[in-house]
């Protein structure tokens, strides 16, 4: 079976030689090694395990290893139904998190609150933090995480290194009360 190789960026080449922009080889290695933190509290957790198991397997796509603890992660993926009183964790979590980090919402109770219209659970997580990535579905199936994954790399891979220190990006954090 061949091996799939990285997409080449746009420069110069010769043999033995390739010029490009620093940008794109910045993103065309962080894209393909993304270690994504799993914050799992229901059914879409279930959906994730099955992600990483062997029929879909993540790690073909840069993400074999996961990440238990916030510094060493730079993709968050909460799946889930999600408490107002574990959103100041999630909060406190993203922020642990060391830059550039990203933030996937999987499953409908992580993007909207799902059906539990109730005073005890929030009704999105992007009440908390900024999110990068929504994830439909209840429970999405490991394909719809998996394309959530693929978009998040395709962010990742197309973001200029400069972005994070842009005013719009402060303003932003500066909305959750992240600084």
């Amino acid at each position: 079976m061949p091996y799939t190789i990285a997409e080449t960026p746009d420069g110069y080449s010769s043999p033995g030689f390739f010029a490009t922009q620093y940008d794109k080889v910045i993103g065309l290695a962080r894209k393909n090694s993304i270690w994504p933190l799993p914050f799992a509290t229901s059914c879409c957790g279930i959906e994730f395990m099955a992600t990483m198991g062997s029929h879909y397997d993540l790690g073909r796509f840069g993400s074999e290893r996961l990440s238990f603890s916030p510094r060493q992660a730079d993709l968050l993926m909460v799946m889930g139904t999600i408490a107002k009183k574990m959103g100041p964790i999630v909060h406190q979590i993203y922020e642990q998190m060391a830059e550039p980090r990203w933030v996937i919402a999987v499953g409908a109770c992580a993007a909207s609150g799902g059906i539990f219209d109730s005073y005890s659970v929030l009704q999105g997580v992007d009440r908390v933090i900024p999110v990068d990535v929504y994830v439909p579905g209840c429970p999405p199936r490991p394909e719809q995480i998996i394309d959530g994954f693929m978009k998040i790399q395709e962010l990742v891979g197309n973001e200029p290194l400069r972005r994070r220190y842009s005013t719009e990006y402060r303003e932003l954090l500066a909305k959750y009360g992240i600084k």
